[in-house]
């Protein structure tokens, strides 16, 4: 402001001095006195100009001094503020082609579902992560960003990291979390993986039991710790990641709610797998933390056996083939004595499986799938449980009449019948048993 004062009394000078020579000039004509005058006129104008030129360059210089020290100051407040969000585990936005570069052109793919699939990515920095690129969004933007920030908010050693997110108008998002090197644990537990060496990777028990524990204290804290209720709602096999040490960690937040600490449960479609859904989700009765405690016991067991909880078996055509359901197997040779029967023979051959173990997990796996969800333990009680602060004993008989959903033969008509006492409407049973027998 002060600089444009300068310059506007700069130019009046100017002006008064031009008519100062133009009234000589007019008064007394072409004199010696006039030109005297206005040479000097013409100097002093000339000094004028010159000083505001100047000016004008002093001034310029400082403006870019100053945009050059606010420019400086900027980076290194964003450098900070990047450093405070890492620190503070906030996620990062980032570009598609930050995304793009750091996948090869989302060459790298590592896993696929039914709606997204993962790619592995190095980033700028050389920061392995595993880019979760989800095809259908049922939310708009502003949903998922809130879904986002409500797991970025959630830190634990045993859940996996989320480092930042996409949106692309009009096309898929993207979640950015930290790469975690083993992998899922349904390839090392289930009779799938090779190793280096051309064998196959069987998960011994001594690791099995820490990834039970490890589970269960994920769980537990997002159901007990945090300052909303944290469902994950997809608790399975291939959403538990091992480390480069075997530690197990929680993934795929993508199906999961926050329940706020005055709610008793939550109603919401039926999203998840088939297998590991709790009976009042699929009753359409609304889910709360009890049904990832179901999940959690159906993983439990297959973690033992070594085998899926739900298995088609027998030759020929799919008519004559059975579902195989294998918590009734466990909890039949729990009452007959012989749990060790139910363990997975790999581990049998290799030794180093305690039977005492062994009865932990399988009556707690068979504690956590109770179908009156009021008789599941929290998961802070499972922790004390497997850590041998609390005794287990030998759950409660059920009716498992999940099985009875499951069946493709004439079971399902039984099955119907008994859930249409529990399900506010027909239509619901019909299409609970349609999802389950997989019709």
């Amino acid at each position: 402001m002060e600089f444009k004062q300068r310059n506007l009394i700069a130019a009046a000078s100017i002006t008064a001095l031009l008519i100062l020579v133009v009234v000589l000039g007019v008064s007394v004509g072409p004199t010696r006195t006039f030109f005297v005058i206005a040479a000097a006129d013409g100097a002093v104008i000339l000094g004028i100009i010159i000083w505001v030129l100047f000016q004008i360059a002093v001034s310029r210089r400082h403006r870019m001094f100053v945009q050059n020290h606010l420019a400086l100051e900027g980076e290194e407040l964003r450098i900070e503020y990047s450093f405070l969000r890492k620190v503070a585990g906030l996620p990062a936005k980032f570009r598609y082609e930050e995304l793009e570069a750091a996948t090869d052109n989302f060459r790298a793919l590592i896993g696929r579902g039914a709606s997204a699939s993962v790619f592995k990515g190095i980033l700028y920095d050389g920061t392995p992560v595993a880019v979760k690129r989800i095809e259908e969004a049922e939310h708009g933007e502003r949903e998922f960003r809130a879904e986002v920030m409500a797991i970025a908010n959630v830190h634990h050693v045993n859940l996996v990291r989320l480092l930042g997110y996409c949106c692309v108008p009009g096309g898929p998002r993207f979640l950015v979390y930290e790469f975690v090197q083993n992998g899922a644990l349904d390839g090392w537990i289930f009779p799938r993986r090779v190793n280096h060496d051309g064998g196959e990777c069987c998960l011994p028990w001594a690791l099995r039991y820490r990834v039970a524990i490890d589970v269960a204290r994920a769980l537990a804290y997002l159901h007990h710790d945090c300052r909303s209720r944290v469902l994950h709602l997809d608790v399975k096999p291939e959403n538990i990641l091992l480390d480069e040490n075997f530690r197990a960690r929680v993934s795929d937040f993508g199906l999961s709610k926050l329940m706020g600490r005055d709610e008793s449960r939550v109603v919401t479609t039926i999203r998840g797998t088939r297998g590991y859904l709790a009976p009042e989700w699929l009753l359409e009765r609304g889910v709360t933390e009890k049904s990832d405690i179901y999940s959690y016991g159906m993983v439990v067991l297959e973690l033992v056996g070594g085998r899926r909880n739900v298995l088609l078996v027998g030759d020929g055509d799919k008519s004559d083939r059975k579902w195989s359901y294998f918590p009734r197997i466990v909890d039949g040779k729990v009452r007959e004595g012989k749990v060790m029967e139910v363990v997975d023979e790999r581990l049998m051959e290799e030794g180093g499986v305690e039977e005492r173990e062994v009865r932990t997990l399988v009556n707690v796996g068979l504690c956590c799938i109770q179908e009156k969800a009021r008789l599941r333990p929290s998961m802070a009680e499972v922790v004390d449980m497997l850590e041998g602060r609390v005794p287990v004993d030998v759950p409660p008989e059920t009716e498992m009449i999940m099985v009875d959903l499951l069946s493709i033969d004439q079971q399902s008509g039984v099955a119907a019948r008994r859930l249409e006492s529990g399900c506010p409407s027909s239509s619901s049973c019909a299409i609970t048993v349609s999802v389950l027998s997989g019709r």
